[in-house]
């Protein structure tokens, strides 16, 4: 046998390229719309592994079938197509909460209204499309790789155009303790990873691939041994703070009628006249429906009380810095959605820092310019945002990490402003949402939030779910959604620190990257290999 080199043909990935796509030719492939509809109900179905229905082993099921049928897909678009179904359903049912707040209190109608949430989850489905598609296309198919990639897209979505993290595989499991004992060490990203990985190793052992499946075993086992170790990441100081936490239940359609602010402001004072015995006393998120240079004379006669009875008045208050307004620089102050406490040994202002787009500032505002009969957006309900690095408030001499609504939605946020404090407070409107599952989703967040941070949240809310919750997520009380009342308890002063809230999600992400990265080496590598093997086989070599 002798070697005769070909001048015309080089071993290049064209030739494996082409071999592939002759393969694929004679390949039986399952027609498209097989998939597409399979992965759109598994997405639907994921939301049952949520709050309040907290079914957690669908968590690991609903990613094990899209797994399954990206597993054995050799075209990129298709795998597109597939991810782009299940994200559909993950969040047109999901998020379907959202149809609430759009149509009763948008008033907007049921058809443009079920339009709109239909095209969120459609572009929120892309996170899963764009996933789905490089998974097949640049990555080796298999579960490590498939579990970054979902990591991966889960924090994006803690940024991209502000970010909307929500529906993460991790909350599942914030009442799983075996699993959840990771949340202090790498947050709710690992808890994703973990469960993802085991699912879709689940799917290689039918497919006489067991590696991946002790690899998760492995990580399972991990979890499960600091569940049984459960380290003393933080410990009680000792001191306790009396609590009471208001909830008003004011109806969102007259919250910010001009007419109703004042009798919304008797409902609070109401109900917290026999609690200023207590250390704090916390109204919700915009308690106050007015700027505070508007209400300053209420504000200042409810401290006074609340200085004289020994108490300390924490509440959620749009806010106008008046005090650095430069009118030659701007047409109107800076607006803030901010809570203020007051009080004895107590003071402060945090101001939000994660906005919800379109509910509380509108994007892109200054592109607006661009158009002029749009202009006259860009100062309506526009709020800005807080620094990334506030001071605590300080309540009691004690200091507290806070968080407004949504934000709480945020790991490295929050884990940020847990940082040099003793317990955590969010003050929340989900009036917005009704009887919907998005308060017992968003309550589900705070949970995992106190156990990435190993201290107590305290959680004010107008209509529920208003709770108190450990330092290991539990929820210790909570109080009867859509009934004015109050509820009250102990929080216990925490310190030390976590993990996660010393590295952040840094650890899961960097290891996401690497496996990422090491998969996409090994696969340019097999096809390198098999056109070498090609070519030297049918175009190089000769008798």
């Amino acid at each position: 046998m002798t070697y005769q080199s070909n001048p015309v043909t080089t071993p290049t990935v064209g030739i494996a390229k082409r071999a592939t796509r002759q393969k694929i030719a004679t390949k039986k492939r399952l027609p498209l719309i097989i998939p597409i509809l399979l992965c759109l109900g598994v997405g639907a179905m994921f939301s049952l592994s949520l709050a309040p229905y907290k079914l957690w082993t669908i968590a690991i099921l609903s990613p094990m079938v899209l797994y399954a049928c990206l597993v054995g897909e050799d075209r990129a678009g298709r795998a597109f197509w597939i991810g782009q179904a299940y994200g559909f359903g993950l969040w047109v049912v999901g998020a379907f909460w959202l149809y609430t707040s759009i149509h009763e209190y948008g008033n907007i109608p049921t058809w443009l209204a079920l339009i709109m949430i239909a095209l969120m989850a459609f572009i929120m489905g892309l996170f899963h499309a764009v996933m789905a598609w490089a998974f097949v296309r640049f990555v080796g198919r298999q579960p490590l790789a498939f579990a970054s990639l979902w990591v991966l897209q889960e924090w994006v979505k803690t940024w991209l155009l502000t970010g909307f993290p929500w529906l993460f595989v991790g909350y599942a499991f914030t009442d799983v303790a075996w699993i959840s004992s990771l949340a202090p060490m790498f947050g709710v990203l690992a808890i994703s990873f973990v469960a993802v990985l085991f699912g879709a190793s689940v799917v290689e052992v039918f497919r006489q691939k067991l590696g991946f499946l002790l690899i998760s075993a492995f990580l399972v086992l991990f979890a499960m041994m600091m569940w049984v170790i459960s380290p003393k990441w933080t410990t009680p100081t000792g001191e306790k703070l009396s609590m009471s936490l208001i909830q008003g239940n004011i109806p969102q359609d007259l919250k910010w009628l001009t007419e109703y602010r004042y009798e919304t402001l008797r409902i609070y004072a109401e109900l917290s006249a026999s609690e200023w015995g207590q250390d704090v006393v916390v109204w919700p998120e915009a308690s106050i429906p007015m700027f505070q240079d508007e209400a300053w004379e209420f504000i200042n006669e409810v401290h006074t009380h609340a200085r004289m009875q020994g108490a300390t008045w924490v509440t959620g208050i749009p806010y106008k810095d008046v005090e650095n307004f430069d009118p030659a620089t701007r047409e109107y102050p800076h607006l803030y959605n901010s809570v203020l406490a007051l009080g004895e040994d107590s003071g402060g202002l945090y101001k939000k820092q994660n906005l919800v787009p379109f509910g509380e500032y509108i994007p892109f505002e200054g592109m607006l310019n661009i158009l002029p009969d749009l202009a006259g957006m860009q100062d309506v309900a526009s709020f800005s945002r807080g620094d990334d690095n506030q001071k605590p408030l300080l309540v009691k001499n004690q200091p507290m990490g806070s968080a407004v609504c949504y934000e709480v939605a945020y790991p490295d946020t929050t884990r940020k402003n847990a940082k040099d404090t003793q317990f955590l407070l969010t003050v929340s409107n989900d009036a917005w949402f009704g009887t919907s599952a998005g308060p017992l989703q968003h309550l589900q967040m705070v949970q995992m939030r106190s156990m990435e941070t190993g201290r107590w949240f305290a959680r004010a809310t107008n209509t529920g779910v208003t709770a108190f919750i450990d330092d290991k997520g539990r929820i210790v009380s909570q109080a009867t959604p859509f009934v004015p009342t109050v509820l009250r308890g102990e929080v216990p002063m925490m310190m030390g620190v976590t993990p996660f809230m010393r590295w952040g999600s840094y650890p899961i992400l960097l290891l996401a990257f690497i496996l990422v990265g090491l998969s996409f080496i090994v696969k340019r590598q097999s096809r390198y290999d098999a056109s070498h093997e090609l070519y030297y086989q049918g175009e190089g070599v000769r008798d």
